[in-house]
């Protein structure tokens, strides 16, 4: 039954997300990204050792509880949470296999002109959030799209984007990250994906009860530590594979222009391909533009709008040039070089056994072992995508409770319980493509209440830098 209805989707769902992927997507990442880059004077170059202070200067893993909300550093985890998770393995994988080494290239201009985008978000989520009585935060779109547009169109467009999100990231999201979870899990130790599926039920579940102060506090630990053994466990690989690094650099800039020599096809088909990968995966791995992270930065006690902007940037730097770029030349550095599996492609034989749930396992496997390898992988992606769930668990909960009040949100958690168990069960490819749909669908009314919002945006920038 399940498999019946999983291949009548399948094609429909892939079809709407090639013309939103290929056309509506790019252009409006990159003209949203542009916009704001030029409006705030390239805010993520002029503004970008202010974060880097503001993130590393007084690093803490205990940020203790707060009276309501979250520290600024506290925030920031979340965010990361959301944004490093299988976009980063299992994303830039498909990414590569579809779209060529070349796709990276194109994932770094998407995030580079994301930075701006992502200040103009967390910006905007200050500035337009409610705080009730409780000290409870409610930011996000759905707040600065009605302070955009009033009346019935306003309220339309941020139900359009509350339902998206709620599908794409509290549901369908969850799944994602449980059916990586799962799979890698299978193939490092054996364990029936049905029966990881169920211990993450039950730890996602208390978790989910104990709010935004207990997220807080289990992310602000997590992410710092996973993020180190996968940048080192990186790093081991690299040093190993020093000689072929240069030629990994040199693949992902000359596959980037010409994508047909290694994917196939015409060259108008293998650029589109290559750019549409990079927009797509860019924007599943660093969020930017898509309306995710904003729900994590409005909770943020600071001072000035601006200051949390700024922090934002290095969550789409950290997660895009540091995290999932290693992981990319990881993969590169063995697979595609001249003695890699993929060194003509990825034709033949090879589509067999390799596929982007366990591209990476191998990637690592040939410098720590195929079993090591798979081990290492299974254990990082289990960190990065069980984060990944906690954060966009709330970003769901709060479009949730913005549609349907505060008694629906514990309704909302323990539906998505029922399907984090499902990711466990189903088919990796129509996981991915109904993320992916959702998460297109969720840009437009986004970017719609971006440009909109020039104006205040420009406004708290003028402000900053008449402080400076």
């Amino acid at each position: 039954m399940i498999q019946s209805i999983e291949n009548a989707l399948y094609p429909i769902v892939c079809d709407i997300n090639n013309y939103l992927s290929s056309y509506i997507l790019v252009f409006l990442l990159i003209a949203v990204g542009l916009w704001y880059s030029v409006k705030t004077g390239f805010v993520q170059v002029r503004c970008f050792g202010e974060g880097m202070r503001r993130v590393f200067g007084n690093l803490s893993l205990r940020g203790g509880r707060q009276e309501s909300g979250m520290s600024s550093f506290q925030v920031l985890a979340t965010a990361i949470a959301a944004q490093v998770g299988t976009g980063n393995i299992v994303g830039a994988s498909g990414a590569i296999l579809t779209g060529g080494p070349g796709a990276i290239f194109w994932m770094w201009i998407i995030a580079f002109f994301g930075m701006a985008t992502i200040y103009a978000e967390a910006t905007l989520a200050l500035a337009t959030r409610k705080v009730d009585e409780d000290g409870t935060i409610h930011g996000g779109p759905v707040y600065y799209i009605t302070t955009a547009f009033k009346g019935a169109f306003g309220k339309f467009l941020a139900g359009f984007f509350a339902v998206a999100i709620i599908l794409a990231l509290g549901f369908m999201g969850c799944m994602v990250q449980s059916n990586s979870i799962g799979s890698t899990f299978e193939t490092a130790f054996g364990i029936p994906a049905w029966i990881v599926g169920v211990v993450l039920v039950v730890i996602c579940g208390v978790i989910f009860l104990g709010g935004v102060q207990r997220l807080a506090a289990v992310t602000e630990k997590i992410v710092p530590v996973m993020a180190a053994i996968f940048l080192l466990g990186g790093l081991v690989v690299l040093v190993a594979r020093i000689k072929y690094v240069p030629a990994t650099f040199g693949m992902i800039f000359k596959y980037a222009f010409q994508p047909q020599a290694i994917i196939g096809g015409g060259f108008g088909y293998a650029i589109k391909t290559a750019v549409s990968q990079g927009a797509k995966r860019g924007l599943f791995s660093n969020e930017a533009g898509m309306g995710s992270t904003p729900h994590a930065h409005a909770q943020a006690n600071v001072a000035d709008p601006h200051d949390q902007g700024v922090v934002a940037m290095i969550g789409v730097f950290i997660d895009t040039f540091v995290v999932l770029t290693l992981n990319a030349l990881v993969i590169i550095s063995t697979l595609y070089t001249s003695d890699g599996i993929l060194a003509g492609g990825y034709t033949g034989a090879v589509t067999e056994t390799i596929g982007k749930a366990n591209l990476a396992q191998t990637a690592f496997g040939v410098v720590f072992g195929e079993n090591f390898g798979a081990i290492f992988v299974a254990v990082c992606l289990f960190f990065f995508a069980f984060s990944t769930v906690l954060s966009w668990n709330m970003f769901g909960k709060i479009n949730v409770i913005y549609l349907f009040g505060k008694k629906a949100a514990k309704v909302y958690s323990a539906i998505a319980l029922v399907f984090i168990f499902l990711g466990t069960l189903m088919s990796n490819d129509l996981v991915w493509e109904l993320t992916d749909m959702f998460n297109n669908l969720m840009v437009i009314p986004n970017a719609i209440a971006l440009f909109a919002l020039t104006g205040i945006v420009t406004k708290v920038v003028g402000r900053h830098k008449s402080l400076k």
